[in-house]
């Protein structure tokens, strides 16, 4: 026998394609859908009500544009209480009014 008649005369293998295609199909949906599960989790902060805007005038001339609630009054003296930091904005004026 020669070389190509043995290769015509082996038994193709059918099982072994369709389980290939089966895995990899398989295999692409449950990707598929961890990719989309993933998608629609979403993690939101709660949102803090921050009051009015609000422009302090600071005596050396300068001013600073906040939130009513993050301006707090303590022992006489007027603070800024932001995430990070806090800062003396004593003998500043208060005046309420729409800043962008």
């Amino acid at each position: 026998m020669t070389r190509t008649e043995l290769h015509l005369e082996k038994p193709k293998s059918k099982i072994m394609l369709v389980s290939i295609i089966l895995l990899s199909s398989l295999l692409a949906i449950f990707t598929a859908l961890y990719f989309y599960s993933q998608s629609l989790i979403t993690i939101e902060a709660p949102k803090k009500e921050l009051g009015q805007k609000i422009v302090i005038q600071l005596p050396s001339g300068k001013s600073v544009f906040t939130y009513e609630n993050l301006v707090v009054k303590e022992d006489g003296k007027l603070f800024y209480k932001g995430e990070r930091n806090t800062l003396d904005l004593t003998g500043g004026i208060i005046v309420y009014e729409e800043w962008e």
